[in-house]
């Protein structure tokens, strides 16, 4: 009774998501107005592709940014692993597959994730035959599991994490995620909070293993070019790092209420169509605003003199931490679950976090526990510690802390490519 009620769900499912494709597609070409990529070989999506069926790829799927860049060092691990390895890279957003084009060496492949449908998940396997597929983080489509199930490609969900907000929602529609979490070959979970909630939603062969943010090593150059523009500043620098929709306004504020001078204010949204919008609102609260794409290797004299910059950019945010002091972390204080802040540690920057961290919170924890970080109730209170942090000795310690953190924490990159390569070893 249970595995018809399962199979009726994913067939509603399936009926539901052929019903929206038109919507899927309109929605991809209004993107593109913004970001163009969206527009480019939409086809590949619905399972049309260019060239020959093919086999033996290493399929890694990284949805966004951040999951692509977490992919490099495992991408890299599994090079050294597998000799002559074909790299398959999907994606499901245009900044993960402009970024995700640096990882391509020649015989590699990117395409679109296919829509979940069926026919589409078909399509998809029969041009390209993978050896193993790799998601990253929290990807389980259900049509795609199972469809890879039917085709004996093993599947193993790498990086995973899955946040207890995430597993109650999960909950609602356990009939469809199950049987896909349960034909997943293997788990490599972050944390053994991640490990266990994994499990729980039906997955089997579960096991920790850390995380691959550890692992990103950030670029030298942007680190030396940040610091160079610093020196160029002659001032006290805050950094809203990766902020979502609706944190800017509650920063202005709170900024607003400073005494002047006050310090420059960088700040990065973590969507790029969102550039404008945030410019509009830097400007209308009154400050004078300087935009990254405005210049190239140094800020202009006006950026200079600017009340604040905008980030306007894309793979630059090393850049960016390594010209600040400390960084207010954006989505942790809206109730969204933070972002990463492994790579504000690395760069030796101190992260002042909200107390909406549920989607990294054994790194918010560690980075707490470590003094990398502190934590604050609200906005106010965390643009008040953060300029009080610029005149603090502790802002020197945390940096310090901040970089001890980061390096004592790698190696996931590595443990990882062994077990995924264990999982080709079995498929033979």
């Amino acid at each position: 009774m249970k595995q018809w009620r399962q199979h009726a769900a994913r067939g509603a499912y399936s009926w539901l998501l052929a019903l929206l494709k038109p919507v899927y597609v309109l929605r991809l070409w209004w993107r593109g107005r913004r970001e163009p990529l969206y527009r480019h070989a939409i086809a590949e999506r619905l399972g049309a592709y260019r060239g020959s069926p093919s086999h033996g790829w290493v399929w890694v799927h990284a949805v966004s940014l951040g999951e692509t860049r977490a992919a490099a060092a495992l991408v890299d691990a599994l090079r050294r692993r597998v000799p002559g390895m074909k790299l398959l890279l999907t994606h499901g957003t245009a900044t993960g597959r402009e970024a995700g084009a640096g990882l391509l060496q020649p015989g590699d492949r990117q395409a679109w994730l296919p829509y979940d449908t069926p026919r589409v998940v078909r399509r998809f396997f029969r041009q390209f035959r993978p050896a193993v597929g790799v998601l990253m983080e929290t990807e389980v489509w259900p049509n795609l599991l199972l469809g890879a199930r039917a085709s004996r490609v093993p599947m193993v969900l790498a990086n995973a994490r899955l946040s207890a907000r995430s597993r109650r929602r999960g909950e609602r529609f356990d009939l469809v995620l199950r049987p896909a979490a349960s034909s997943i070959a293997l788990v490599l979970a972050q944390t053994e909070d991640d490990a266990r909630r994994v499990r729980e939603s039906g997955a089997s062969d579960v096991m920790v293993v850390g995380n691959l943010k550890f692992d990103m090593t950030p670029d030298p150059a942007l680190l030396a070019r940040g610091h160079a523009w610093h020196a160029m500043l002659g001032r006290d620098v805050v950094l809203a790092a990766v902020f979502r929709e609706g944190e800017e306004a509650m920063l202005l504020d709170a900024w607003l209420g400073l005494p002047a001078p006050r310090p420059l204010l960088v700040v990065v949204p973590r969507h790029p169509q969102r550039f404008d919008e945030v410019a509009a609102l830097i400007r209308d609260a009154g400050l004078t605003l300087a935009r990254r794409s405005s210049w190239e290797d140094a800020p202009s004299d006006e950026a200079l003199r600017a009340d604040a910059w905008l980030g306007d950019s894309m793979r630059e945010m090393p850049l960016y931490y390594a010209t600040a002091q400390v960084a207010l972390l954006g989505g942790s204080y809206a109730p969204l679950g933070g972002q990463n802040l492994i790579e504000a540690a690395a760069c030796g920057c101190p992260v002042v976090m909200g107390p909406h961290t549920f989607n990294f919170a054994d790194a918010a924890r560690l980075s707490l526990e470590a003094g990398a970080a502190v934590r604050v109730t609200d906005m106010a209170d965390g643009v008040r510690v953060a300029i009080g942090l610029l005149t603090s000795d502790r802002r020197a310690s945390m940096a310090d802390a901040a970089r001890r953190f980061a390096e004592q924490h790698g190696g996931a990159a590595e443990r990882m490519a062994e077990r995924i390569v264990g999982v080709l070893d079995r498929r033979g």
